[in-house]
């Protein structure tokens, strides 16, 4: 009778998870948290500067699915990047994380706000270079993003003798070259930082991006086809 009470409650759990993934536009969308934990939980000591939670970011509002002020990610990616904080660690520094996974609605929030040309709000912090109608042609928004597979990652370094962050040479979500990591109008000891990021995540399995020197995603991510949609928040992992 317990096994049939078991191979009951798996079909169950299976026939849930079927109808939590379904497809919209050849994308693979899931609201099945259970692969995901607190990045908190892996690294204890990061620090969280969610930034789509506040109203500092280059749309100037909180958005869509940031309920609470939490970094996910997937547990693999959670586990790599515990190994990166325990290396560097011994150097001196902390994480100091930006963004994690980002749920669908977010992505669809960056979209609707990119294709209304008239809100500018924070032209002058994020994209004073750029106007907003060449964004989706030039990359920097899309229909879709890596960190809604949850296992990417927005970060920086904090100096723990300075207790300030390290100095990149640019800011997180600046839309340019200047965000690029191997752009070199910057210092060498600048450069320097970046590589000194980018060296230790890779070594320890995280791809980094070409255009963003804050951003990288586990090389074996879990969910490489599926995009994910529950929102931010604790209730989401429970």
């Amino acid at each position: 009778m317990k096994n049939m009470l078991c191979m009951a409650l798996a079909i169950a759990a299976l026939m849930i998870a079927c109808v939590c993934a379904y497809a919209e536009d050849d994308v693979m969308l899931s609201d099945d948290a259970s692969g995901f934990v607190l990045l908190t939980d892996a690294v204890p000591d990061a620090i969280l500067e969610i930034r789509y939670y506040s109203t500092y970011n280059f749309v100037g509002d909180r958005i869509a699915g940031y309920d609470e002020p939490l970094a996910m990610l997937t547990k693999e990616a959670a586990e790599a990047l515990a190994e990166v904080s325990d290396e560097l660690d011994d150097m001196g520094y902390r994480l100091k994380i930006y963004d994690a996974y980002r749920p669908q609605m977010a992505v669809t929030n960056f979209v609707e706000w990119a294709l209304d040309e008239d809100d500018t709000r924070m032209k002058e912090y994020f994209y004073p270079e750029l106007e907003k109608d060449v964004l989706f042609s030039q990359g920097y928004i899309a229909e879709h993003s890596g960190h809604s597979r949850g296992s990417t990652v927005d970060l920086t370094l904090f100096d723990m003798n300075t207790e300030k962050e390290v100095d990149m040479g640019g800011t997180f979500d600046y839309f340019g070259e200047l965000s690029h990591p191997d752009y070199k109008g910057i210092t060498e000891e600048q450069f320097a930082n970046r590589m000194l990021l980018r060296d230790v995540m890779v070594k320890h399995g995280f791809r980094p991006l070409p255009e963003e020197w804050w951003h990288f995603t586990l090389e074996d991510e879990p969910y490489p086809d599926t995009y994910f949609t529950f929102p931010v928040n604790s209730d989401s992992l429970e």
